[in-house]
């Protein structure tokens, strides 16, 4: 498999839902597709591909190679995608991703996949929705520009509802609705932007009741998890790139 490649970044964040991350050895994940993308034509496309967002972006407490980043490069069949560039951090608000990307080396450059998933934290944290809206605009801006302005070829995807997990406990009832109307705000900024958006906050609740769904951290989603958003999310990309 491909090695990680992270873009390390300096900033002294006061991380939340925070864990170590394993450092076990990197191993292809089994892949059993039960979607039915759009037909691609037998010919593979070498494209680039820009991940922005948080832990979930990261893949806290799993390995890279079951990130959901490094898992959808090999579920794009038709189409051989680079090492994803990963601007992450565990922690972040949306604030923070921001102040991140301004000060990495990768501005000017251009991707052919990018996506986004941020606000989390922002929730967490007690962040208002005022300003999780003004700072997602400005951010799913910058994710369009960094795909040469193409819109069709931006993936942004909901907050997952950590409220259903060990980690919140018991306060799903406060935790849920508060991620709906973050996500409220997410799902109508990339609407009015005419961005791709993937839901996957149900699938994240699947984890009350299928504990393999989680990692080891009882918070942060498992390999299989992951599994299960890419196959959202290669449905949006390959119709995005499906052959004419």
């Amino acid at each position: 498999m491909m090695k990680t490649l992270f873009l390390i970044l300096s900033f002294s964040v006061s991380t939340l839902l925070a864990c170590t991350k394993k450092n076990n050895t990197m191993t292809a994940v089994p892949v059993t597709n039960t979607s039915t993308p759009p037909p691609v034509a037998n010919v593979t496309d070498t494209l680039t591909y820009l991940a922005l967002g948080d832990s979930y972006t990261i893949g806290q407490s799993v390995s890279a190679q079951e990130s959901f980043p490094y898992q959808l490069t090999s579920q794009l069949p038709g189409h051989k995608i680079t090492e994803p560039i990963i601007i992450a951090k565990t922690g972040w608000t949306t604030g923070q991703l921001i102040d991140a990307i301004a000060a990495s080396s990768i501005n000017g450059n251009t991707y052919n996949i990018v996506t986004l998933l941020i606000g989390v934290n922002d929730q967490y944290g007690g962040g208002s929705q005022t300003d999780y809206r003004a700072k997602f605009i400005q951010v799913l801006n910058t994710a369009i520009k960094f795909a040469g302005s193409n819109k069709n070829h931006v993936f942004v995807l909901s907050i997952p509802d950590y409220g259903v997990t060990p980690f919140a406990n018991g306060d799903e009832a406060r935790i849920g609705p508060e991620i709906d109307q973050f996500n409220n705000i997410n799902r109508e900024e990339s609407t009015k932007a005419g961005v791709n958006y993937t839901d996957i906050t149900g699938i994240s609740k699947q984890a009350a009741n299928n504990p393999s769904l989680l990692a080891d951290d009882g918070l942060h989603p498992s390999a299989a998890m992951y599994l299960m958003w890419v196959e959202q999310l290669r449905i949006s990309v390959l119709n995005a790139f499906k052959k004419k």
